[in-house]
């Protein structure tokens, strides 16, 4: 019988299972932008940087399947109720619910730390991406034509926005992540 995945906070200890993940999307697709994968120390810089926001990953007892964090928007103060998602899940796990059910656990941590808005960058096509998204609750919010060169080629990024709250008229600070344990 198959276990149902546990969703938990990232650690240090995660870092190889996360680069094992990731690896094939920097060396071998358009969908990440990084040329290089990441070092196992830059990975673990990543995952414990300041502002402190959400690392999660979904796992079984013997094995990690997927990834999702949020980090900061942009620079400026005035963004800093809004906040960049990504999802990474193994390829045989793929289409499996695990990126949805990574997303969901992270935009409800997003919310309880007082976030407003979501953003996701799409290099597209990708319609799996796409799909997933929606299901969350994103929606379209625009497109960057051409902005990405990876692979020979130009590519294009598609933006998604995702209201995490109705927006106040005076936000509340949102507050830095601190994972269990």
């Amino acid at each position: 019988m198959p276990v149902d995945p546990a969703v938990r906070a990232a650690t240090h200890a995660d870092v190889g299972s996360i680069l094992q993940i990731y690896a094939p999307y920097v060396a071998g697709t358009s969908i990440s932008f990084e040329c290089n994968v990441p070092s196992p120390e830059e990975m673990g810089r990543r995952i414990a940087a300041e502002p402190r926001l959400p690392w999660l990953v979904a796992e079984t007892p013997s094995e990690v399947l997927g990834y999702a964090y949020a980090y900061p928007h942009a620079d400026r103060a005035a963004y800093r109720w809004t906040v960049n998602c990504s999802v990474y899940v193994g390829a045989e796990r793929q289409r499996s619910g695990i990126g949805r059910l990574l997303y969901v656990r992270l935009l409800d941590e997003l919310r309880e730390l007082g976030y407003v808005c979501a953003v996701a960058r799409i290099t597209l096509p990708n319609q799996p991406s796409v799909r997933l998204h929606e299901s969350v609750g994103f929606t379209p919010a625009g497109k960057l034509k051409g902005v990405g060169f990876k692979g020979g080629k130009w590519h294009d990024v598609g933006l998604w926005e995702l209201h995490l709250a109705t927006h106040p008229a005076v936000p509340r600070e949102p507050t830095s992540w601190a994972p269990p344990g």
